[in-house]
């Protein structure tokens, strides 16, 4: 029942948020045609809801050849391939905002498990594999909050950039995500909510762990 009704107000609140927000998606668009590479969003294939592949929307914020360039699909603090534009959406996440189309269309909701490339899905054992996608993937979620600044822990790591996300962020944000699909319910979805906006104010807060002291145990 609680799916029904978290789908019911995704449709009403994505589409209240993109009228809300058009303001300022407005002058996103155009200054992203003005700068960089002249190119607004980025599309990019990602595993979903029962492990289905959809394609997620961004804003563009590297550039276009960036796969191909440096660390490849992993991104690092001050990456050079980011774009003047794109490092202030990146920081802001402001970068997220059009997928709110995805959540409209019912590829996405407002909280779940981040949508993760089939690179990165393939790394997961069998049974997560099993586990993870069982809700739709969020705009914002519990492995979001954990990694709120996923570039910074890369960069500061000893290992090389893929070595960092296969072997730390990756098993971990696994284990998060798993966990969410145990919890999975209106006040765990409310609370992601506010610390998702709290990390806004204080990027550096620890309070996802004394609000959900049962989160796994940290590995970084």
């Amino acid at each position: 029942m609680y799916s029904i009704i978290k789908r019911f107000f995704d449709i009403i609140f994505s589409l209240l948020a993109l009228i809300i927000l058009s303001p300022l998606l407005i002058p996103i668009v155009i200054l992203l045609l003005l700068t960089g590479e002249h190119e607004v969003f980025y599309l990019q294939d990602r595993v979903g809801y029962r492990n289905k592949i959809f394609r997620i929307w961004k804003f563009a914020t590297m550039l276009k050849n960036s796969p191909n360039m440096g660390s490849g699909d992993v991104t690092t603090r001050n990456d050079p391939r980011v774009t003047f534009m794109g490092k202030f959406l990146r920081m802001s996440k402001l970068n997220e905002l059009p997928q709110l189309i995805n959540i409209l269309k019912g590829d996405m909701s407002f909280v779940g498990p981040r949508p993760l490339m089939k690179a990165g899905f393939d790394r997961y054992s069998d049974e997560m594999k099993e586990k993870v996608y069982r809700a739709r993937p969020g705009l914002t979620g519990i492995g979001s909050v954990v990694f709120r600044d996923e570039e910074l822990i890369i960069t500061q790591s000893s290992l090389p950039p893929h070595e960092c996300y296969r072997l730390v962020i990756l098993p971990y944000k696994g284990a998060v995500e798993v966990w969410y699909q145990q919890h999975f319910s209106f006040y765990t979805d409310f609370m992601i909510l506010f610390l998702t906006a709290w990390q806004i104010i204080s990027p550096k807060s620890e309070l996802v762990y004394r609000i959900f002291p049962s989160l796994p145990p940290r590995s970084f």
